[in-house]
């Protein structure tokens, strides 16, 4: 006779199994990205997702199923990277409801929670799109209901069943997608939820797994904007002198009264203040001269984890001291290279200010002295979690946030921050490209509210064609090109636009393609792999091409896209 029910014990091995098991297969299912540039990373992402959730299961000694949702659900919401990392945050999300209310689970209630999990995840896309892992999601849990309707009760049978159909679904992937079809693939995020399931599926059927966890390398990140200048540092006024952070662990929710009772508590004893409440548990950081105090107010709610304490002044002091050795030895030093982990990227407070995601040196300068506040660094070779935007939106003392995710992969991620964030108002302008990025903040007005300054933002990136030239990993035909490994590929806002072995020609033939009449400025940023000298030669035909329009040529530094080009 069949097993019938799980257990949370049983429940917290199949995740880590699957964890595992999807941490083994992510450069298989790196491979599967449509695009075979060397950035494809949807394995990477959905695995880094999951293993932030496995490493709060795996630290749960004896846990029963509430505890078990909440490291779950926390975890994977916190560590979520990418489009299909959101996805699987929020599947894992919508799941954990349901469960987290039984001491035992069976088909009726899998079944249950398998449709709160599709439903939870298809709200979270503002477009969703079938053909991919949310389809698949949706047809194994149609399978699921079904098994629970016809009164099927052996747990094995329905696991197999299910993750049987979600196989089929993702197996007619490329038909619902013409681009999975033309390369060959099927969906990546889909393929990735599956491995998911089957090794889940291996850890219930008994079968020996290495359960351990690893902790999932985070994204880079660093502030742009402390100041390099000894003097302003050493003289930097700290009103309040401890950065104070620290997890509640919630006897009951949060009701609205309380929450507010407690951030005006805080804001009567320090500033810098982030409250970010989840259903069991709170994220606290408050700048205060009596960290006791935030404490002591913070235990009548419930039990507190995670404490960390820093000071601030003698962060600051040791920060000027290593700047003036380093000067001392004649070596520069950027504000970025001597920030701590939990120095605040904004010591005053202010109204409105920026955050921007941007890898490479020349491109960072660029949003530096548009006025970010801070970069993290990342996009297109890694995109940062939602608790990496959540832990920037933390040193940025301000009233409203703007955020320039510079990345179709990351804006989801960088939506979850702003919907996991309180006492701040995040507004997230979803530009897919760095130079979207850079128009967007270069149309930003002091003197309008934030509400004209969104819409205008939005509405000017929208207006910017972009094109990236990298180089293919594999060989493929897509866009009815045919691509060998090694190729560079110029691709542009909606596909591959050109190919060849000449990187120069491959980019000035990008550059044709993306052109229209009414457009009046090409911005050229060089990568690191790029001569300047070679970057000139390349500004010099486009100008001479187009003589009508003004052509900026810049040092961009970023890695893996040899040149990225804006036309407007």
């Amino acid at each position: 006779m069949g097993l019938n029910t799980i257990d949370a014990k049983m429940l917290a091995k199949m995740f880590l199994a699957g964890a595992k098991n999807l941490e083994n297969k992510k450069e298989w299912i790196n491979e599967l990205n449509v695009f075979p540039v060397p950035d494809g990373d949807t394995g990477t992402n959905m695995s880094m997702t999951i293993l932030s959730a496995a490493k709060e299961v795996a630290a749960i000694e004896n846990p029963d199923m509430a505890s078990l949702a909440k490291a779950i659900s926390s975890g994977s919401l916190r560590g979520a990277r990418g489009n299909s990392g959101v996805i699987l945050s929020q599947l894992f999300r919508g799941f954990t409801k349901v469960i987290r209310e039984y001491d035992n689970i069976n088909v009726a209630i899998l079944a249950s929670a398998c449709d709160k999990a599709v439903e939870t995840a298809y709200k979270a896309v503002m477009k969703p799109k079938e053909g991919t892992i949310l389809t698949v999601a949706k047809g194994a849990a149609k399978r699921a209901d079904d098994l629970a309707v016809s009164g099927e009760k052996d747990l094995e049978i329905f696991i197999r069943e299910v993750i049987k159909e979600a196989e089929a679904v993702l197996a007619q992937t490329p038909e619902m997608l013409p681009v999975l079809k033309q390369a060959g693939v099927v969906d990546s995020g889909g393929q990735g939820l599956v491995e998911v399931l089957k090794g889940g599926f291996d850890a219930f059927l008994g079968k020996e797994i290495d359960f351990s966890v690893e902790t999932a390398s985070p994204a880079v990140s660093k502030a742009g904007s402390l100041g390099a200048n000894i003097e302003a540092q050493a003289n930097a006024e700290i009103k309040f002198c401890y950065c104070t952070q620290f997890l509640i662990m919630l006897s009951k929710p949060f009701n609205v009264k309380q929450e507010m009772d407690f951030k005006e508590f805080l804001s009567s004893i320090g500033d810098s203040i982030v409250v970010v409440a989840d259903d069991e548990i709170v994220k606290v950081h408050v700048h205060t001269n009596d960290p006791g105090l935030a404490m002591q107010k913070a235990l009548k709610y419930g039990q507190l984890t995670t404490i960390i304490i820093e000071n601030m002044r003698l962060e600051r002091d040791e920060k000027v001291s290593e700047m003036m050795e380093k000067e001392m030895q004649g070596t520069s030093v950027s504000a970025s290279s001597v920030e701590t982990e939990n120095a605040p990227a904004s010591m005053e407070h202010k109204d409105t200010g920026f955050i921007a995601v941007s890898v490479g040196d020349g491109i960072n300068e660029i949003f530096r002295s548009l006025g970010v506040d801070y970069i993290i660094e990342g996009g297109q070779t890694m995109n940062p979690s939602t608790e990496d935007i959540l832990n920037a939106i933390d040193k940025i003392n301000a009233d409203n946030i703007f955020i320039f995710p510079n990345n179709k992969n990351i804006v989801l991620a960088a939506n979850q921050a702003s919907q996991l964030t309180t006492d701040k108002n995040i507004i997230v302008i979803p530009t897919k490209t760095v130079p979207q990025g850079i128009t967007a903040i270069i149309n930003y007005v002091p003197d309008i509210s934030v509400e004209e300054n969104e819409a205008v933002m939005t509405r000017e990136a929208g207006n910017v064609a972009t094109g990236q030239v990298t180089y293919a990993v594999r060989d493929t035909m897509i866009d009815d090109k045919e691509i060998h490994q090694g190729d560079f590929m110029g691709i542009g806002d909606f596909g591959i636009l050109s190919v060849g072995l000449d990187l120069q020609a491959v980019a000035y033939e990008m550059i044709e393609k993306i052109m229209k009449k009414d457009y009046k400025l090409i911005s050229i940023y060089y990568g690191d792999d790029v001569e300047e000298i070679q970057a000139q030669k390349l500004a010099d035909k486009v100008k001479t091409v187009f003589a009508d329009c003004d052509v900026e040529l810049q040092f961009g530094g970023q890695p893996i896209y040899s040149y990225i080009v804006s036309a407007e």
